[in-house]
């Protein structure tokens, strides 16, 4: 437990590391290396240099995800009886860092909704610099940002300890969880208490999707059910993936043309497809229309539903691979590139050079992401002069 007199000097020397226009190997050791290289990302993302407080959105707009408030609706009490008990403020974040969802104590009300750390406040990095929503989910890992370790002024008088919220059956991170209090009352256990909140969510989960179903589309494809690997043909995990993309449903026509085009390929044969699919759902395909009757998510609906929200770090992270290479369905390839499309356009407002270089690895030939990668990289950066040999080949 570390004492007042711990708690101001480790202030302190936060303090005048921020002194430093620069650096050092040695300083960001002393700092941390999450945080040194957040305070990086946040000096080179022009923030405005008077923002006190998180811009606002409407929730009502975004696309935030809805496995997430579903679950929220079943451990809500518990969260903000933790947060009440502990004089915190407790927030839930999308995978954008836009809080969905949020409970304060008497103690820290006024000074969260001062700094919009409230519902709808939004603190991507990008937009209010270092603090743990956004490091939790760029490190996906646990994090703490303590008194002016914080990018904003505002909220040098806080600690922050946060942990993303990891769907148990796709494994997919789906938000994260905030606790905050002022740094006088930091207390490393508190990050296990994050953890624990991002458990509770968890839990509830388990608890609200009994039928479940999550398609993976990009690089291998595969569909979960109910957190088991269902054992399909590609020809079924398209007809999944067409019915994840049309919620409302389709006829056994325009099921049969979005699937086949004008190949020759007889009614029979897919309503066989449709029977087989039925019995390994349990029942979970309706009819007249085909619809997907389970509880449904998907790495291209949560890469599409990012786009919507601008959340371009996120929506790259999630595209490892090619939407379903082998495909050839019209729909499903007309779908594949309106996607591309999208991703090329937000390639080029992306800022993050990581994420960028992962997108690279995974898709060596996107020349659109090189170009980015060119235009943000110093000229002088090792990487700045193999990405124009890259370019050039």
């Amino acid at each position: 437990m570390m004492t007042k007199q711990d708690l101001m000097e480790k202030r302190h020397n936060t303090d005048q590391l921020r002194q430093n226009s620069s650096l050092s190997p040695l300083l960001a050791e002393q700092l941390g290396q999450s945080i040194a290289s957040s305070w990086q990302r946040s000096s080179s993302a022009e923030i405005p240099k008077n923002r006190l407080a998180a811009p606002l959105t409407d929730l009502k707009k975004t696309t935030s995800s809805s496995t997430l408030a579903q679950a929220l609706q079943h451990c809500a009490q518990d969260l903000k009886h933790i947060a009440e008990q502990s004089s915190m403020v407790l927030a839930v974040g999308d995978i954008g860092s836009t809080i969905i969802w949020a409970a304060s104590s008497p103690q820290m009300q006024s000074a969260a909704e001062s700094v919009h750390f409230i519902e709808g406040g939004q603190w991507r990095e990008e937009l209010v610099g270092t603090n743990a929503l956004a490091l939790s989910l760029k490190t996906q890992q646990s994090s703490c940002v303590f008194s002016s370790e914080h990018y904003m002024s505002s909220i040098h008088d806080w600690v922050c300890y946060a942990a993303p919220i990891i769907d148990p059956y796709s494994k997919q991170v789906l938000g994260v969880i905030d606790l905050s209090t002022t740094w006088p009352k930091h207390n490393s256990l508190a990050l296990l208490a994050a953890e624990r909140c991002a458990t509770i969510i968890q839990s509830a989960l388990l608890e609200c999707q009994k039928q479940r179903l999550f398609i993976r589309a990009f690089s291998v494809p595969q569909v979960l059910f109910n957190g088991k690997m269902l054992v399909l043909t590609p020809r079924q995990i398209e007809i999944l993936t067409l019915l994840a993309l049309c919620p409302q449903g389709l006829s056994l026509d325009t099921l049969h043309q979005a699937l086949y085009g004008e190949r020759k390929v007889s009614m029979g044969t897919l309503k066989a497809e449709m029977s087989q699919l039925r019995d390994v759902l349990g029942g979970m395909l309706g009819s007249r229309p085909y619809r997907l009757l389970a509880h449904v998510e998907a790495d291209f609906l949560m890469t599409e539903q990012s786009l919507d929200a601008g959340y371009i770090d996120s929506a790259l992270k999630l595209c490892t691979g090619v939407f379903l290479a082998r495909t050839e369905s019209p729909f499903l390839c007309a779908w594949r590139d309106c996607l591309e499309s999208r991703l090329s356009d937000a390639i080029f407002k992306a800022n993050e050079t990581d994420v960028l270089l992962k997108h690279v690895a995974h898709f060596p030939e996107a020349i659109d992401a090189v170009e980015r990668l060119i235009e943000l990289m110093p000229k002088n950066h090792p990487v700045h002069q193999t990405l124009l040999k890259y370019k050039n080949l």
